[in-house]
């Protein structure tokens, strides 16, 4: 199997009008984030169906579609990555393929489908340092830094809240609302396993904490508390 036999699965699912919508979606006009990324038009489902087809692709044919400007190929790339990091074996193959090729994991989605998956994990399961993702949280590319607080989803999964609070301190300050949503998303994801701790978090921090990162976070309080930390009453 080959790199371009995806391609051709791919096309063969892509709309003109998805294509359209998703170019909207995800900011692919001048300035926007996703300026100069290309959309054919296939749908998440199509795409995973593909994945799962092709998974046991060789690192050489990978290589080939998360290097492509076509997003929906990188994308397939990385479910199949997740794919395989998930059902064992190979580990630190993927996991340094997956770090070598960060640069191509450039939208939210695919940092989104792939960071807790891949380096959360790794990092969980001693494979890989956490420092790298304090290293991530201060880089000046804006995806690096969504792969650092999306990775410590792993650790809230397991009940471990530490690093996200500290990577959420670090990035308060960012100026991209793509961070203020993700930061947000995440402490929304810690408090469900623990509030008391995350609104403990939201009031030591409140006057630096961006709007919709509290928004976000907040998002599943009962509503009278929910307005309290709106305005700040506590």
């Amino acid at each position: 199997m080959t790199a371009e036999n995806v391609q051709k699965e791919l096309n063969a699912h892509a709309s003109a009008e998805r294509k359209k919508a998703l170019e909207w979606f995800f900011k692919t006009g001048k300035g926007q984030y996703g300026h100069g990324d290309i959309f054919i038009g296939v749908s998440s489902p199509d795409m995973r169906s593909v994945s799962r087809k092709f998974r046991d692709h060789t690192f050489a044919e990978l290589q080939k579609l998360i290097a492509s400007p076509i997003h929906e190929e990188r994308s397939c790339a990385l479910a199949i990555l997740v794919l395989r990091f998930e059902k064992g074996g190979e580990l630190k193959a993927i996991l340094d393929f997956y770090l070598r090729n960060r640069q191509y994991v450039n939208n939210w989605d695919l940092v989104d489908c792939s960071a807790h998956k891949i380096l959360g994990r790794a990092i969980y399961d001693g494979l890989q340092d956490v420092a790298i993702l304090y290293r991530l949280a201060v880089s000046d590319i804006l995806w690096e830094r969504r792969i650092a607080i999306i990775s410590s989803m792993f650790f809230i999964q397991k009940g471990q809240l530490d690093h996200t609070f500290r990577l959420a301190e670090l990035l308060l300050a960012d100026r991209q609302d793509l961070m203020h949503k993700a930061v947000g998303w995440m402490l929304r994801e810690a408090w469900k396993k623990d509030p008391a701790a995350v609104e403990a978090f939201l009031i030591k921090h409140y006057p630096q904490v961006p709007r919709t990162a509290l928004r976000y976070a907040i998002e599943k309080m009962e509503e009278g508390k929910r307005l309290n930390f709106l305005k700040g009453r506590f």
